[in-house]
């Protein structure tokens, strides 16, 4: 069909085509002999439309699309898919940008991509954030409802992001929880967390569900377990020096110098599930930590509210961490220190929860980098007894 962002591009050649898809295999985790059976379809099947809404977002998640490299935007857009609406990349604007939504819902019902970038405000009746006079919320319902499947783009679509952190002010939701809720049409959906996602990422599960129609195999966050599936920290080029008990202390002094470990500057690596340090940004060229910044932990839930390198800034009592209940508080300090060494599992120590307090404090156990009050891990205990009551 005629796309409404883009005229018709160049032909792609069998040989690039066949390129494309054995990087894409690749980048997936998988044979690359199916590299060929990959171009044998796409050269076949006809450009998939997509639809992409524009919610609570900074345009990053479109950036970062906008650098991807296997394969590049261009091929995505002109070639293999059909980008029929979406706010920044469209030539078409007003009535006619709304009648193209429209038309490619009616003529590809159910075989439309439902691309979501950015939170869904609730609050004040969806009215902190409207498109054509009508709610996020409202727009996303009946976008959904007719989308062969939805892709839940960046952290602000896929966890609420920050626009979700306390205090919330717009009642932020992301896609799986209003589905959950039933506010929205249940469609099969994966979760591409990031701020922004890896264009890479981004490109390779498009081509996946281009060539098979169904997203890769997905984890309990519905995120693709081959970019998501292990922790910045396990992949960190940086790792050696944690186990080697080698830590930057300030941005400047000798050990960040020497490219040494950011544990202590707040990195939130151990609890962050992304491939940065493997696809890399930049066509491979590097990513935060190798540059020198800790992880901010931007791929997970609730990644604003959980600490690490940024601190909040107000001092409202009503969101301080001494308003916290005791298991929250624990959670704070787990992920703070513990994390490092015991991933957060339903039981992450062998010694029972309540007995830990007095374990720390016996000296018993082999030396801990960091020392806590009786009020803390009176915290702790009492976080570490929610994971164990998980199923």
């Amino acid at each position: 069909m005629e796309s409404s962002c883009a005229a018709a591009g160049t032909h792609l050649t069998r040989r690039a085509l066949l390129k494309l898809c054995i990087a894409t295999a690749s980048a997936l985790a998988m044979p690359v002999s199916l590299g060929p059976l990959m171009a044998e379809v796409l050269a076949t099947r006809k450009r998939r439309p997509v639809i992409w809404l524009s919610c609570q977002e900074c345009t990053g998640c479109t950036e970062s699309l906008t650098r991807a490299d296997a394969p590049t935007l261009e091929r995505l857009l002109f070639e293999l898919l059909s980008l029929d609406y979406h706010h920044t990349l469209q030539a078409a604007a007003g009535e006619a940008a709304e009648h193209a939504r429209l038309r490619t819902m009616s003529e590809y019902r159910g075989e439309y991509l439902l691309v979501v970038d950015g939170s869904i405000p609730t609050g004040a009746g969806g009215g902190y954030s409207t498109i054509a006079g009508v709610s996020n919320l409202d727009l996303l319902r009946e976008c959904a409802a007719t989308a062969a499947a939805v892709i839940a783009l960046g952290t602000c679509a896929a966890f609420g992001g920050l626009p979700i952190a306390a205090p919330n002010p717009t009642g932020a939701r992301d896609v799986a929880t209003l589905m959950r809720e039933g506010r929205i049409p249940a469609r099969p959906l994966v979760n591409l967390p990031g701020c922004p996602p890896i264009p890479e990422t981004i490109a390779a599960v498009l081509l996946h569900f281009l060539v098979f129609e169904r997203f890769p195999e997905l984890d309990e966050l519905n995120r693709p377990r081959v970019s998501y599936g292990a922790t910045v920290h396990e992949r960190c080029n940086r790792y050696h020096h944690f186990v080697e008990g080698r830590f930057a202390e300030r941005f400047d002094d000798e050990g960040a110098r020497r490219g040494w470990c950011l544990l202590r500057l707040g990195c939130r690596g151990p609890l962050t599930h992304n491939a940065c340090p493997t696809l890399r940004w930049n066509q491979g060229t590097s990513y935060p930590v190798e540059s020198g910044h800790p992880c901010i932990g931007c791929s997970e839930p609730g990644f604003w509210d959980r600490g690490g390198f940024y601190q909040a800034l107000h001092s409202d009592p009503g969101y301080t961490q001494a308003a916290a209940s005791t298991a929250e508080r624990g959670e704070t300090l787990f992920d703070d220190n513990c994390v490092y060494c015991h991933l957060p599992s339903r039981k992450p120590f062998r010694t029972a929860s309540a007995e830990i307090p007095a374990l720390l404090r016996s000296g018993n156990v082999r030396a801990h980098r960091f020392s806590f009050t009786d009020a803390q891990l009176t915290d702790l205990a009492e976080y570490l007894k929610t994971l164990e009551k998980q199923p």
